[in-house]
């Protein structure tokens, strides 16, 4: 595989020149993501003597079920025991985590005396961690935060260990939150949060179920896809992203159709936190921006509404960027843009993931509020996107989307 990821980069470089030389690609850019990343098969093994470098007591954050079904919530406790980290476990993380987690969490971290957060589970257990992480060192609404009123770069140290291949939050500073009373679904973003040490083991995911792989992998390639056309994307963003299409494009439907083939799971956790990486810096854009409301206001899984909502969008984006729906169909096998949509379909076939917004729940009488909403708390995603709809171009979309 080493020698296929030289020719790919090698790809991607020649991209990136493409690019370049048709003068969209400024050369003038700041990149910096402080995460120490420890990836590879049986890396787990190391959670325990990492978490020792920034606590002797943790606050271990993990979802109601998965982890203890697993057996790997156990085998963390049992890690961080044997490294002398003492634990308190928060089970409590939802699928979309709330606000009222965050406070609870921190609650907890801080009448516990806890001196380092260790988030173990999917992107929303990870995203929970982050925001309680942070929530236990700053006092007032977090939302404050979120919206921009308070800032601060104050939080516990974090250690996180993704069990799915999706959001990539192991790589970036972001923790998405819903507010339960205003439905406001938005991310707290700060560098304090940006994880201390995160461990990507391949061999913890594969205890996925197929359909959740399905979803979180469509998120994964989301992240890079709209990290790619982004406006705000630049060398480094548009190089990693590159390989990160790739991987998803080449190794998704593999690790979806074969759970034992480790090569495609290496593949697609790594294209995971490539995704979480690039959109630290890139942004995400229209999809992500308009699947937030969506999600926010009717709990709906994120990884299927963005199945629902990207297809459509994309429709209405390519005279945008042609030259970069061209690569991202060219990375799922396609010709150039004028197929890019159907390759996405296409992959949403395979993956058994083709839905709509009203299969998810979402109704016509829904929309007028999404759509205020996301001009609300996805303003930043919008104004990335390379065409920039306005109210009566989101309805639609949204309206196309159900």
């Amino acid at each position: 595989m080493l020698f296929e990821q030289r020719r790919s980069l090698r790809r991607g470089t020649s991209l990136f020149m493409t690019a370049a030389a048709k003068g969209i690609v400024s050369m003038e850019f700041q990149y910096c993501l402080p995460v120490n990343l420890l990836f590879g098969r049986g890396k787990m093994d190391r959670i325990g003597k990492q978490t020792a470098l920034f606590g002797r007591k943790a606050l271990l954050v993990t979802g109601r079920h998965s982890t203890k079904k697993t057996g790997l919530l156990d085998k963390v406790r049992e890690a961080l025991e044997n490294a002398g980290v003492e634990s308190v476990l928060f089970d409590q993380v939802d699928q979309n985590p709330l606000t009222t987690t965050a406070y609870a969490g921190a609650k907890l971290a801080r009448t516990s005396g806890c001196d380092v957060v260790v988030g173990v589970g999917g992107g929303s257990v990870m995203d929970a961690a982050k925001a309680i992480a942070f929530a236990a060192l700053n006092a007032g609404d977090i939302s404050d935060y979120i919206f921009g009123k308070k800032a601060s770069d104050k939080a516990l140290p974090i250690v996180l260990a993704p069990t799915t291949c999706g959001t990539g939050s192991e790589g970036n500073g972001f923790a998405v939150l819903s507010n339960p009373e205003t439905h406001d679904k938005k991310s707290l973003r700060c560098n304090a949060i940006v994880a201390k040490a995160s461990i990507i083991d391949p061999e913890w995911m594969t205890t996925m179920p197929q359909h959740i792989l399905a979803s979180v992998g469509f998120d994964a390639l989301c992240h890079n896809m709209e990290a790619y056309i982004s406006r705000i994307g630049q060398p480094m963003t548009r190089l990693l992203a590159a390989e990160g299409m790739r991987l998803a494009g080449k190794y998704l439907l593999r690790a979806y159709m074969d759970v034992s083939d480790t090569e495609a799971w290496d593949a697609i956790a790594w294209a995971s936190t490539i995704g979480g990486m690039v959109i630290h810096t890139a942004g995400v854009t229209a999809p992500h921006g308009m699947e937030h409301p969506a999600s926010g206001l009717r709990d709906i899984v994120h990884g299927k509404g963005l199945a629902a909502l990207t297809p459509v969008v994309f429709e209405e984006s390519i005279a945008g960027a042609p030259e970069k729906f061209a690569d991202i169909s060219r990375f799922l096998g396609g010709s150039d843009e004028s197929d890019c949509v159907s390759r996405i379909r296409g992959l949403l076939d395979g993956l058994h993931l083709s839905t709509t917004l009203g299969e998810q729940g979402i109704g016509k009488d829904d929309v007028g509020w999404m759509t205020e909403n996301c001009l609300k708390v996805s303003a930043a995603g919008i104004a990335n996107h390379p065409v920039v709809f306005d109210a009566p171009a989101i309805r639609r979309i949204y309206l196309k989307a159900i």
